[in-house]
């Protein structure tokens, strides 16, 4: 079992893991490292925060509210940065996938919208503080 995804909130089945530990690790320092082709170019090669890519997120696949995006358009998202990346890029497809799908669920609102000032406290660390804070109490 993962402890740091139960301290997230997820279930004992969505943080139980085969592999050893540091299968689903987050090492901050080298967060910049992992773009891949299905990437949404949100963060730039040297891991500074692209603005205008974050928000492009939204204006193009937020189509039930303008500052969220529900499971469905979350994975028209997907396949859409699957479709138009330089080549076709299976492994960064499915890690991009896990991110999102995982996210997703730990942060959904109570429609069931990812909110994207949400997303934004993912990228830039602070939700993870407040999610375990709240499961916490």
């Amino acid at each position: 079992m993962v402890p740091g995804l139960r301290t997230l909130g997820f279930g004992i089945f969505g943080a139980t893991e085969d592999a050893d530990g540091s299968w689903f690790s987050i090492y901050v320092q080298n967060i910049h490292k992992g773009i891949h082709g299905s990437d949404t170019g949100a963060f730039d090669s040297e891991g500074r925060f692209v603005s205008e890519k974050f928000n492009e997120i939204f204006t193009r696949h937020a189509k039930t509210v303008p500052d969220g995006l529900t499971s469905d358009e979350l994975d028209e998202m997907l396949h859409a940065y699957a479709d138009h990346t330089e080549h076709k890029d299976s492994s960064g497809w499915l890690q991009a996938a896990t991110e999102w799908r995982a996210t997703f669920e730990a942060a959904k609102d109570k429609d069931d919208i990812l909110r994207k000032d949400t997303v934004r406290a993912v990228y830039d660390g602070s939700f993870f503080s407040k999610l375990a804070k709240e499961n916490d109490d």
